[in-house]
Order: C-alpha cells, then sequence, then structure tokens
C-alpha cells in the first residue's frame, strides 16, 4: 500500500504527497496533461519537443541541470501519447531545490529564437536516427496510421513527420506552452520522509504564486469501431521480415485493461510461454516473437509480432498467430498459468514501492487518470481475473474484422 495524502491549490495545481519513512532521499515529479495526442495533426512532435525546451533554461535558471547536480541530484524527464513527465531524485534535505526548480520553468521558460532552433535540430536528428535511419524504426509509425484512421494515437510522441517540427514558429511553440504548461493542467507529486503538511506548504510556498491560464483541452476525436480487416505490406532493408498483427481492445480504466495485460502475459511473458516455448523453441518460426497491449488512456490496441527466421513464410507465421488466438478462444487457461502471472504482477508492484520515484510517478500518474486510489488496487484487480473472463475478452476482441496486420519484409 502507498499511503498518500492529496491537496489543490487555489490556482488548480493537484499535490500528491506519499511520506517514505525508509528513504533519504525526495522524488519530486511533475505530470503535465499533455501529450501527442493534444498536438494539431498539422503539428506533430510539439509535446517531445517541449520535453526538449523544458531544460534549455528560463529566465532566472539558464542551466537546469547545475543546480540539480549542485543538490547531489539527478533528473530526467519522458513524453508519450497521453502525457508528460519530468522527475528529480536528490537527498530529502534538499527538496526546495527541485520544486523551485520546477515551479520556475512552470512560467519562466526561455523560448529564445536561438534555443528553439537547437532543440528543433536535436529533435529532427532523434528522428532521423531512431525513426528513419535505424532497422524497424517506422514499424510502430506504420502500425500506428494502419490501426487507427482518426484518433490522435494514430502518430507517435515523435510526430508524423520532421516537417512539422521543421516548420514550427516561435509564436506556435510558445502559444503551446501558454495553454499546457501551467497549475491547473499539472500534478506534483512527492515521495519523501517528510511530513505531508510539510510539503503542502512548500508546494504553496513555490507554485501558489503561479497564475493559472487555464484553456480546457478540447474533445478528440473517437476512432470509430473497424469493421474489416486493414493489412499493410512494405519493404526494408532490415535482417528479417517482421509480422505484426494489432486488435483494438478497452481504454486504461476498463475492465478489458487488466484481461488484455493478463491475455498478453499468458501468450508471451517470459521464456516460459506459450509463444515462446511453442513458435520460437519447438515450431522454429520466429526468432523472437512479444505480445503486448498499449495501456493508453483511450482505447488501445492488443499487439503480436515476430521476427521470421530464414526459410519461414509470412503466410506460416499469420497461421501461426491465428492457432494461439483461436486457442485463447476456446480453451480456458491453466490455473498455473493464470496465478504465474498473477504472482509476477503482485511481485512487480511490490518490488516498485520501494523505490520512491515509482511511488511519487504512480501517485501523479493514477491522479491524472482521476482515480488516484488505484494506485492501492491494482493488484486486487488482476487477482480477481478469471480463466472464464480471459475467453471472453479473446473472444470478443480477436476477431478478423478487428484486425490490422503489418508485415515488415526484408529486402536483404
Amino acid at each position: 500500500m502507498i499511503p498518500y495524502k492529496r491537496h489543490t491549490l487555489s490556482n488548480g495545481l493537484t499535490v500528491a504527497v506519499n511520506r517514505d519513512r525508509q528513504s533519504k532521499l525526495a522524488a519530486v515529479n511533475i505530470l503535465y496533461k499533455v501529450g501527442a495526442r493534444n498536438e494539431d495533426p498539422a503539428r506533430t512532435g510539439f509535446a517531445h519537443l517541449f520535453e526538449h525546451l523544458m531544460f534549455r533554461g528560463t529566465r532566472d535558471v539558464p542551466d537546469f541541470d547545475l543546480p540539480v547536480q549542485m543538490a547531489c541530484g539527478d533528473n530526467n524527464a519522458f513524453t508519450n501519447n497521453d502525457y508528460t513527465d519530468f522527475y528529480i531524485t536528490l537527498p530529502k534535505d534538499n527538496i526546495e531545490t527541485a520544486l523551485w526548480l520546477e515551479a520556475d520553468r512552470m512560467t519562466g521558460l526561455d523560448i529564445s529564437p536561438e534555443a528553439l532552433e537547437t532543440e528543433k535540430r536535436v529533435v529532427i536528428e532523434e528522428y532521423k536516427q531512431r525513426y528513419l535511419n535505424q532497422p524497424y524504426g517506422d514499424q510502430g509509425m506504420l502500425l500506428r496510421s494502419l490501426a487507427y484512421t482518426l484518433h490522435p494515437y494514430r502518430w507517435a510522441t515523435i510526430g508524423l513527420t520532421p516537417d512539422h517540427v521543421a516548420r514550427a514558429t516561435i509564436d506556435e511553440v510558445r502559444a503551446f506552452y501558454r495553454r499546457w504548461y501551467h497549475p491547473s493542467n499539472a500534478i506534483l507529486s512527492v515521495s519523501a520522509d517528510i511530513d505531508e503538511e510539510r510539503v503542502f506548504e512548500l508546494a504553496e510556498r513555490y507554485f501558489a504564486p503561479i497564475a493559472d491560464t487555464p484553456s480546457a483541452a478540447g474533445p478528440l476525436p473517437a476512432e470509430p469501431e473497424q469493421t474489416a480487416e486493414r493489412r499493410l505490406e512494405v519493404e526494408r532493408d532490415v535482417p528479417a521480415t517482421a509480422v505484426t498483427v494489432a486488435y483494438p481492445m478497452g481504454d486504461r480504466l476498463s475492465r478489458d485493461f487488466y484481461l488484455g495485460d493478463m491475455a498478453s502475459d499468458i501468450l508471451s511473458g517470459g521464456d516460459s510461454a506459450r509463444l515462446y516455448e511453442r513458435l520460437v523453441k519447438r515450431d522454429r518460426l520466429f526468432s523472437s516473437v512479444n505480445a503486448y497491449i498499449t495501456g493508453d488512456v483511450d482505447p488501445g490496441l492488443f499487439v503480436l509480432t515476430g521476427h521470421l527466421l530464414p526459410g519461414r513464410t509470412v503466410e506460416e507465421a499469420e497461421a501461426a498467430f491465428a492457432r494461439e488466438i483461436e486457442e485463447m478462444q476456446t480453451l480456458p487457461a491453466s490455473d498455473y498459468e493464470i496465478e504465474k502471472v498473477k504472482n509476477k504482477f503482485e511481485a512487480n508492484a511490490l518490488f516498485g514501492e520501494l523505490n520512491v520515484m515509482n511511488k511519487a510517478m504512480n501517485l501523479g500518474y493514477y491522479e491524472m487518470l482521476g482515480d488516484p486510489g488505484l494506485v492501492n488496487r491494482e493488484v486486487e484487480l488482476y487477482r480477481s481475473v478469471t480463466a472464464a473472463e480471459l475467453t471472453d475478452f479473446a473472444r470478443r476482441t480477436f476477431r478478423a474484422a478487428r484486425r490490422s496486420t503489418l508485415i515488415y519484409r526484408a529486402t536483404r
């Protein structure tokens, strides 16, 4: 269990605090409810661009990393389709340094033409290196554009094209900052051996003076129900042909999230799981194989993917995936398989609670979902899953008319 207290400042900033009496460190996490989903389809990649810009310095602190290092701390950030997260770990006695820095860059970011052009070049180069000039780099992008037609999940966090970032004007970038980076769109979560009321006092001191600039997020286009199978084949200079099959599934707060997560682990949760045992070790069909869920806030995807061994065909791969899916739909998973997966989820949750940053991040994430108490109920929800539910999930989810298949053919 992660005990916590919550408080909302007058400017709308949500503060969630866990007192960890075992740690000498403080974890300070600030989550902004902005991700790739909130971008203009003609200007994608902005949320990721801001992950970079937020480290470029402010009018008062030109080098963000230096004060963190002087306080014996460490910091980083990440962006995904649903939100952007910044975090600092440092000795608990230095927590005010982290709060001061985060409050400063929430409102005082120095978006100069020079800083913007520098980070544009960094982001464009990252796009080229990680997605265009790397084997299988664009595979995820192709799958998104195949599986989604309207919802902004159809593009990756890096964006649809580097041209969107390249053409961004400084006015557009500053407008994005004003719209999304403000108190009522942020969640400050802290885990440290500090009294909760003391953290609330510090949050008031550093963040309450920041004026809020509320701007409600507009409704996102709902993805239409998929009623016909989709298929895309591309050729690339890669070592092995990859076959990927995806099915739409429920959102993060639905029961299907837990069913899909467990089903994916039964299929590929380690070397003793079904796909590895059968399709890698026994049948020598794939060199590697995986099943996973995207776990997005809005309805996401259940994905099966594998790299073919030499001499094996795409048709064999698709047939193998179809057999595994049919078994999930017709035969209940064994008690042993289900218990193994449940034990894994419980162990991961328990070990995660040993880390102050994990706790701070989780508090922020579940607060963003609108159900902070879920941080302490997830193990119970996984534990409650039955074999009959998993079979029903497979029957509802793995239907041919809802399938998107990406064939990534090797030309070597």
